[in-house]
Formats: C-alpha cells, sequence, structure tokens
C-alpha cells in the first residue's frame, strides 16, 4: 500500500475511497494536488475541522500538495450536508472577513516554507460568481439527475423529516462537483478529501469530471468523529473551542485536550498530534494522566507553540495545587474604579467571560463551584472590594478546571 494511504489508515483518517487501488497505485507514481473546502460561515473554525487539517498536514508530511478551497461563494448558499435547517445567510461583508480569519488560521497548521508542498488557497466565489445560469445547466446540469440527487443522505434526511430543503440548497451538490472540477482543470487537482457526510458531493465530484474530460479523479472520506461521552467534536458545555487565538486562550485550547475522556486519549493522539504511530504505539500503556498531558501539549504546540504549551501545563499545575495566584495562568485586567462601583461576583464572572449567564452563574453558586483565591463563595450577592485582591491580583475559579487570574489596573 502507498505510504500515505497506510499512514492514512493507520491513524484512523480512512472511511471511504472511490478507487483505493487505482489511488494507491498513483500514489506511488508522482506528487499529487489534492484538495478540502471550508466554508467560512463562521469567523473561526473550530477543532470539529482539525482532523481535515490534520490530513492536508499529512499530504505535505509525504511530499503531496494540499489546496485549501475557502467556499466564499457556496457559503452564500449553505451546505445542507448534516443539517437539519437552512443555514443563516451571510452579508457580503461578513463574508469577507471569515475568509481572511479562517485563511490565517490554517496557515499557522501548514508549511509554506517548501514551494513543492505548499499550499494553494483558492476562493470558488472567483469562478461561481461570473457563472451564466443557462450556460451553466447546458453544460454541467445535463450531467445530474434529480433521480440521483434525491438518494444523497443530506437530501433524505431533510426530506424523511418533512424540513425544508430550498432549492438554493439542493444546487450546493452541483456547486461543490463543479468546485472539483475547475480545480481539476486549472491546478491539475486529482483528489477530494472531505468528512463522510460529504461523500455523495464528492462522488458527484468525481463522476462529472469523468463525464466531462474522461479524466480520473478520486474521494477520500473521513469518519465523522464524536468524543466517547457521545458529545460533537467541537463543542462543549462551554461552547465552541475554537482554533482562533483570539477567541480562546491556550490554556483553555490546552485544558480542553487535558480533559479529555480517557476512552479517547489514544484515539486523539494519532488523529490530532505529528507523533509517530510507533512512539504512540510505545507509551499507549503509560499512565492515563501522562498521555493525557501528553495529547494537550503536542495539540496546543501546534497551533499555539510549544512555550505556550508548556506554561499552560504549568498553569494547570498551578490552579490545581492552589498555589499563590498561578504565574502562567490567564489573566485579564479590571480597572479599579468598577471595583469602587461595588460590583457583586456574579458581575465579577460576567466581566471575566467565565459565564455569561447570571442564571447559571446562581446555579454555580449554590452548586459551590466558584471561589475567590480558593476561598468557596457561597453568597450570590458578596460585594467585591479591593480586600479580595493580593498585591493587586486575585484569582477567580470556576469549577475544578477553570481558573483565570484578574488583576486590579
Amino acid at each position: 500500500m502507498n505510504k500515505f494511504l497506510k499512514e492514512f489508515k493507520d491513524r484512523g483518517y480512512f472511511y471511504q475511497c472511490t478507487n483505493e487501488d487505482e489511488l494507491s497505485r498513483l500514489l506511488d507514481k508522482k506528487k499529487i494536488r489534492g484538495y478540502i473546502g471550508f466554508d467560512c460561515t463562521a469567523e473561526s473554525l473550530h477543532v470539529g475541522s482539525l482532523l481535515q487539517i490534520m490530513c492536508l498536514r499529512l499530504m505535505q508530511k509525504h511530499g503531496h500538495r494540499p489546496i485549501v478551497l475557502i467556499g466564499g461563494g457556496t457559503t452564500r448558499i449553505g451546505d445542507p450536508s448534516g443539517k437539519d435547517k437552512t443555514r443563516k445567510i451571510l452579508t457580503e461583508k461578513e463574508i469577507n472577513k471569515n475568509i481572511k480569519n479562517i485563511e490565517k488560521i490554517l496557515k499557522n497548521f501548514l508549511n509554506s516554507n517548501n514551494p513543492k508542498t505548499k499550499p494553494m488557497f483558492v476562493n470558488n466565489f472567483s469562478w461561481l460568481k461570473g457563472l451564466n445560469y443557462i450556460s451553466f445547466l447546458r453544460e454541467i446540469g445535463k450531467h445530474f439527475t434529480i433521480n440521483k440527487m434525491l438518494t444523497f443522505e443530506s437530501v433524505k434526511m431533510r426530506l424523511e423529516r418533512e424540513q425544508s430543503l430550498s432549492y438554493m440548497e439542493f444546487n450546493y451538490m452541483i456547486l461543490q462537483a463543479y468546485d472539483f472540477l475547475e480545480l481539476n482543470k486549472k491546478k491539475n487537482c486529482v483528489l477530494q478529501i472531505g468528512g463522510s457526510d460529504q461523500w455523495g458531493n464528492i462522488v458527484n465530484g468525481v463522476d462529472l469530471i469523468k463525464r466531462y474530460s474522461n479524466k480520473e479523479s478520486f474521494g477520500l472520506t473521513t469518519p465523522l468523529i464524536t468524543l466517547a461521552s457521545g458529545a460533537k467534536m467541537g463543542k462543549t458545555e462551554n461552547g465552541a473551542v475554537w482554533l482562533d487565538k483570539n477567541l480562546l486562550s491556550a490554556y483553555d485550547y490546552w485544558q480542553f485536550w487535558r480533559n479529555i475522556d480517557d476512552r479517547d486519549v489514544i484515539k486523539f493522539l494519532k488523529f490530532f498530534t505529528d507523533l509517530g504511530i510507533d512512539e504512540i504505539e510505545k507509551v499507549k500503556n503509560q499512565d492515563i494522566n501522562y498521555l493525557k498531558i501528553l495529547l494537550a501539549n503536542e495539540a496546543t504546540s501546534m497551533l499555539h507553540g510549544k512555550k505556550a504549551a508548556k506554561n499552560s501545563e504549568q498553569a494547570a499545575k498551578e490552579a490545581f495545587s492552589g498555589s499563590a495566584l498561578g504565574s502562567n495562568l490567564p489573566s485579564i485586567k479590571i480597572l479599579s474604579k468598577d471595583i469602587d462601583k461595588k460590583i457583586t461576583i456574579i458581575d465579577l464572572i460576567i466581566i471575566s467571560k467565565l459565564e455569561k449567564s447570571k442564571s447559571e452563574i446562581r446555579r454555580l453558586i449554590k452548586g459551590k463551584a466558584v471561589k475567590i483565591n480558593d476561598e468557596l463563595i457561597s453568597d450570590e450577592k458578596t460585594i467585591i472590594d479591593k480586600e479580595f485582591f493580593n498585591e493587586n491580583y486575585l484569582k477567580l475559579s470556576i469549577g475544578k478546571k477553570r481558573h483565570l487570574k484578574i488583576e486590579l489596573n
């Protein structure tokens, strides 16, 4: 088996392939270009997209050149795959802002030093914006049948539940297939990778290229990832685990990986780190806490750098031991005049952004989950004055895992 495909399988990335044997032979002969598409429906990607990013990194590792397709055009429609309702339609300004931010995030993960494997960034709006509807129907639409389109899961699911599926969304699968055709013609791209929920869309693209130009192309899908708890990857009780450094601190990102369910640790070391399979096999029987810290450090280093990962580990130790205020804890500054206004513990937590809901904060206080300087706060009307600050700092904790250093400015 080809080395790229072997590691793709060994790491658990493999779900389906359109013509695996032929793809393996092609990969043995030469280096190829393959793409993954990212719609820009939010200002940041979260860890639910990380498996696809790791696939791009693996392509680079094996000498292939990844193409990152940013869906500036398709975002204007919305992919119905895995969705039970129509996505919110964004403005041009929102889409362009999201595109810039997502490109920036992806560049943190991908290596641009080698010109042969440097990622190519393309925006499908560049070819979708000028489409002539009649010409598109004649040249591309004729290759699709409604009969087949109705068999795809993304369509069947919505129809079976009697949920609305707009004609606009119904067209999405044709446009995604057209994206693959355009990349095949203009960038010599022969492979599309995506999640298993994209299988129908990817197969459409492979078929379209065959019908349109009689060229061979390939589709490869990854499994959809859920946590052992059953929760969706990328979502937690505290919100999305963002890949934007401005939306989630290195410490909180580290904590997400540190607190992964024991059952997921080895799988996620294979999925989300650059550690070799042999290395993981050697350490897999180590203490589970050692493995969790290894996962947290490796995953955090990739996005935030090794120093930030080590600082986060140290901050977690300090927070857990209750020692001092922890120089490595994430911190915010609060104006001295705000404290003079006699804010309550609820106000302080809102300002800290550790929680947004006042009712949830009240529930946490009743549940004995809120501490200042490691001392329990049991009254929601507690006034935070300057006596709480030791050398202009206080430590705010919610539960065992969320800690923040607040500095008086």
